[in-house]
């Protein structure tokens, strides 16, 4: 990954074996970006004997733009959509007719406007002429993650402190194709779902499981007792992807920040550390661009060592 991703050069470990014991307000009553905060960067809260509370377990994820985003948002019916709007720009095509149908079926108020007042809502760079405002994403407790790990194939992401929006929500939409169990985020110091986030995870918010831990290390023990292997990716790992011992095996890949990849505690847990191999000669690549590398070759040595 590049200095934006979660395998990076520099001094690391490469396997550590223990024994495993055998066993997660314009129209519609929008408000415009630019006269209010952002439904995506403002907290969820509720109301009770005069004070606001916020829920600590809101993932964001209520301002969702871009038309497979939003036609999943409505395909899944697993939260409350708001509204949905299109700009009277937008040409006729399948997927909008489907999301004309989907809002009439769930009776979501369905609203055009202009394209000049659809920009003024956007919070992305391309809306696609299609934006919808819907409930909060809440995020799963890792016991019911956890609590699924007799089944196969048991994999679970996590990010350790993935910041940019774009390469969270390309690796949310890679796990989901993928068929990862779940993905966990850190409570702190790492961005959640954000406009951005949601577009580029293409509707996989909608289905995948994420949930949230106050500190990664002590999660990543957690899992190891569950029984759980932990492999890290670290470009200075002695042994490549190639090289996993445990793809069969129920398991947690860890994905480093851009720039920094894995922290030492984080590392310190995982079972083995990985690396992919790199011939070019640029020093990395970008983390969502080395996640799907890894997922894709557990997946390819699950299918081929059944």
């Amino acid at each position: 990954m590049s200095r934006s991703g979660g395998q990076r050069r520099g001094s690391g470990k490469g396997t550590r074996s223990r024994s495993k014991k055998s066993a997660g307000r314009g129209p519609g009553g929008y408000q415009s970006p630019r006269r209010a905060t952002a439904p995506s960067t403002r907290s969820s809260q509720t109301v009770g004997k005069g004070k606001s509370r916020t829920r600590s377990d809101d993932l964001g994820g209520d301002h969702v733009e871009g038309r497979q985003a939003v036609r999943e948002l409505l395909r899944a019916g697993r939260r409350k959509v708001e509204q949905v709007l299109v700009s009277d720009e937008v040409r006729d095509t399948a997927i909008l007719a489907e999301i004309a149908d989907l809002s009439e079926e769930r009776r979501v108020p369905f609203r055009q406007l202009t394209r000049a007042k659809l920009d003024d809502l956007a919070l992305t760079e391309s809306h696609q002429g299609v934006i919808a405002a819907a409930e909060s994403i809440r995020a799963v407790d890792l016991d019911e993650v956890l609590s699924a790990k007799q089944n196969e194939p048991f994999m679970v992401v996590v990010l350790d402190g993935v910041t940019d929006p774009g390469n969270l929500g390309a690796i949310l939409r890679t796990a989901e194709i993928a068929g990862a169990t779940a993905v966990v985020l850190p409570r702190h110091r790492a961005v959640r779902l954000t406009p951005a986030a949601v577009k580029a995870a293409a509707g996989a918010v909608e289905y995948l499981p994420i949930a949230l831990v106050g500190g990664l290390p002590t999660a990543l023990q957690r899992m190891s007792n569950e029984g759980l292997w932990v492999v890290g990716l670290d470009g200075s790992a002695r042994d490549s992807i190639y090289e996993l011992r445990v793809a069969n095996e129920p398991l947690a890949i860890v994905f480093g920040a851009e720039g920094r990849g894995l922290s030492h505690l984080v590392g310190q847990r995982c079972d083995q550390l990985v690396s992919i191999p790199q011939n070019g000669r640029l020093e990395s690549l970008n983390v969502s661009n080395a996640a799907a590398v890894t997922i894709y070759e557990v997946r390819r040595r699950r299918e081929m060592e059944p």
